[in-house]
């Protein structure tokens, strides 16, 4: 009997059923099989939380096929992700097919290699419970939060609304950085540049900074008057001139955190698209047989370590060696601290195989993938290489008591650099001072101090403080991980959450939260205080990890957490009993050609909608602009593409790569394809026997479609044998002369194919 792998995705299971021999077979759950019941709580909270667990609906038939595959295994294997979830998901799958815990075969890949493969499978272990607790933990208060809350914002605001143990603290979040823009008031500041020509007639430019006692800043157009009328006629003289050599270091391997900035910034992927991606290289693609075919090109994508393993270090420096020269590596191998508290039990996002470089097998992947696979292998090997050399300088010019300067950087020795530069959250800047280390190559003449250059002109420039800049994708990625929000795995579900809740919605790339969310915040503020506080939040995540590192345990964690929460339900329940708050409309711009009302928005049954107000005195609608929503239609798409999971073909291969075939949907029909496409494009036609032999040669008879997509019936033989008919055969024969039946196109009716014989009855008899 052989042995059964239990694993997530289909893809993944493909990968790794390439690495095993014939005697493991590899089959997918296809995500979670049992969850808690969405019509009823399904959390008993009065006997220490137990939690009811039903079999998710459409899981039945993959859950009576691994059964059935179970039932005939030798070994079974759990290899579902390396994480609290995947944990779970095998601990359900050792339930449903009644394996106590302690005699579970667990496996892990932290990447999807043949060596580690292969390794994880000789050395199984038991399922981990502490992993199993903290993910119980976190969809047990989710459960709790959300259906306990949830039916208080229906009655006094809209049906339909949801509260989140995370997603509440994600949108206040965006709603406070919303108050904090409406409510700033922009102050006046001015700067101040200098034109000068150094005695060999080379021209430059200086900055105001201050006197000799520090920086001084202008706020009004009296300070830089009195400023620029001092210096106008005065003498300037260089009193300092400093160079140094700076050292700049590369960027750590990538988080998942760090990896959804970076990719947002740079790709601009908004992040479900980024972990989707991700997703697909971490289980395997096939980049041809000379790269060694089926290959996890990651490591797995959610993390939150800077730990690599000694092993792609020494791949990264090899590489480095090879390729740069030996001046682009280290001393030593390179070692990034992790942040404190985090949890460690993955490598950072790294390459699996560094040797693998983008361009090599860029022709095996799709555009996505390879972008985001050559930003993971750029920032692993620049991270491994030796820093940057910068030559600095420093110039600081006096006139009047004031002092000028200038300066910037030249790069001396690439380093890192030749490979990879970190981003910057363009976002995040606003009107300020030039600062001189911010300049790169900037041309200065040679000067000494006690230089006098000479004056050519003055230009003062008036400037307003700008308010904080509205989130985006990447700078609230940011902000949760800084403040401890959420984990590696709930960064992109938060985002997709709030958007589909309406709560936030997109405008360019920025995350505006919507009246319905504002609203939503200050009743959760005002009555669930607890719940959307940053600090209880984070809290709550580090007792999770406290569960997992068998800490703390799953009940006392809920039964503290129960504690407080039923306290604030009960007031928060007479509290808005009979409160009844109405949204604010959304106003467009957009102004009714009808009655002159400024147009509001709706939604209806195919989306968002510009609508009069006046309803339904004027039923005036406009549609809105498209690209407004363009964001949240692609995820829409990504998330239904995600859902079609592809059927593998068993028993057939590929002709051309030797990968597996799944079934395809197609305008002839469904076919067969390579499930490595688009790098291998082989396709093959699916065959429908129709269980009777070919009335010419006594091969089968097969489905085939014509150039119009009608179905007829041909000997698979073809084109050696050109039978063909458009009425189906079937394996009776005509009673009267013995020869072939057909059912008759278009009609219930058995006929004789011998049209002189007028054989014919009823089908339906035969189909009952």
């Amino acid at each position: 009997m052989a042995n059964l792998v239990i694993m997530e995705s289909p893809s993944k299971a493909n990968t790794v059923k390439s690495y095993l021999g014939s005697n493991y077979k590899v089959i997918a759950t296809v995500g979670h099989l049992r969850d808690l019941p969405k019509s009823t709580l399904g959390v008993d909270i009065e006997n220490n939380f137990e939690a009811h667990y039903i079999n998710i609906r459409g899981k039945g038939d993959i859950i009576k096929d691994i059964k059935k595959e179970a039932k005939n295994a030798n070994k079974i294997f759990l290899a579902t992700d390396p994480d609290r979830e995947g944990e779970a998901i095998s601990w359900h799958l050792a339930n449903v097919l009644g394996i106590p815990v302690e005699k579970t075969m667990r496996v892990t890949f932290n990447e999807i290699t043949k060596s580690v493969v292969k390794s994880a499978i000789k050395n199984p272990r038991n399922i981990d419970m502490n992993l199993v607790d903290a993910q119980q933990a976190r969809r047990i208060l989710d459960r709790i939060v959300g259906y306990k809350i949830s039916p208080l914002l229906w009655k006094s605001v809209k049906s339909g609304l949801s509260a989140g143990r995370v997603q509440s603290v994600a949108t206040r979040i965006l709603v406070e950085r919303e108050e904090e823009i409406k409510s700033f008031v922009p102050e006046e500041f001015w700067n101040i540049d200098v034109s000068l020509v150094s005695s060999d007639g080379k021209p430059f430019v200086v900055h105001f900074f201050g006197d000799k006692k520090g920086r001084i800043d202008i706020c009004s157009e009296s300070e830089a008057m009195k400023i620029v009328d001092a210096v106008s006629g005065a003498q300037f003289r260089v009193t300092d001139v400093k160079r140094s050599t700076r050292h700049k270091l590369p960027a750590p391997p990538f988080t998942t955190s760090t990896l959804q900035q970076e990719a947002y910034r740079k790709l601009g992927f908004q992040s479900q698209k980024i972990m989707k991606v991700a997703q697909e290289l971490y289980e395997g693609i096939n980049v041809g047989s000379e790269n060694g075919g089926m290959q996890g090109l990651i490591t797995y994508m959610r993390t939150d370590s800077l730990r690599v393993s000694a092993e792609a270090q020494e791949a990264a420096r090899v590489y480095i060696a090879e390729k740069y020269g030996e001046k682009y590596n280290t001393e030593e191998p390179r070692v990034f601290k992790s942040k404190s508290g985090i949890q460690d039990a993955h490598e950072a996002i790294r390459p699996s195989n560094v040797a693998l470089d983008p361009q090599r097998i860029k022709q095996y992947l799709t555009g996505d993938q390879f972008k985001l696979y050559k930003l993971i292998w750029s920032r692993f090997v620049a991270s491994q290489m030796e820093s940057a050399e910068l030559s600095t300088l420093t110039v600081d010019v006096e006139a009047a008591g004031y002092v000028f300067r200038t300066g910037g950087y030249t790069v001396t020795f690439q380093g890192y650099m030749t490979v990879y530069e970190e981003s910057v959250d363009e976002s995040a800047k606003g009107a300020h001072r030039a600062d001189p280390e911010e300049q790169k190559n900037v041309k200065i003449p040679e000067l000494c101090v006690g230089d006098e250059p000479t004056f050519d002109g003055i230009d003062p420039t008036k400037h307003f403080t700008e308010p904080p800049p509205r989130y985006n994708e990447a700078s609230l990625v940011k902000f949760l991980e800084e403040k401890g929000i959420g984990r590696p795995s709930t960064y992109a579900p938060i985002i997709t959450t709030i958007i589909t809740r309406n709560y936030v919605k997109r405008d360019k790339k920025m995350l505006v939260p919507t009246p319905l969310g504002e609203i939503t915040t200050k009743l959760m503020c005002e009555n669930f205080e607890q719940i959307v506080d940053y600090e209880f939040t984070a809290d709550m995540e580090d007792k999770l990890d406290a569960i997992e590192n068998n800490e703390q345990t799953l009940g006392g964690v809920l039964e503290e957490f129960w504690k407080d929460f039923s306290k604030q339900l009960d007031v928060a329940t007479d509290k808005l009993g009979s409160v009844n708050i109405e949204v604010p409309v959304e106003e467009t711009d957009i102004i009714c050609d009808k009655c002159g009302s400024r147009m509001i928005v709706k939604n209806g049954k195919f989306g968002k909608f510009a609508a009069c107000p006046n309803f339904p005195k004027c039923r005036n609608t406009k549609p809105l602009d498209a690209k407004a929503d363009n964001a949240e239609a692609e995820e829409k798409v990504e998330e239904k593409k995600e859902e079609k999971k592809l059927i593998v073909a068993e028993d057939m291969k590929c002709e051309k790569c030797g990968g597996d075939m799944v079934l395809r949907n197609g305008k002839f029909g469904s076919f067969y394809a390579c499930a490595n496409y688009p790098a291998c494009k082989y396709t093959k036609q699916r065959i429908k026997e129709v269980g009777v032999p070919c009335p010419k040669c006594g091969s089968k008879i097969v489905v085939r479609y014509s150039k119009s997509k009608t179905v007829f019936y041909g000997c698979e033989r073809y084109p050696e044998c050109d039978f063909s008919s458009w009425d189906m055969p079937v394996a009776e024969k005509c009673p009267d002369c013995g020869k072939n039946l057909y059912v008759k196109k278009g009609k219930q009716l058995l006929v004789c194919h011998d049209e002189a014989c007028g054989f014919s009855k009823p089908y339906f008899e035969q189909e009952k």
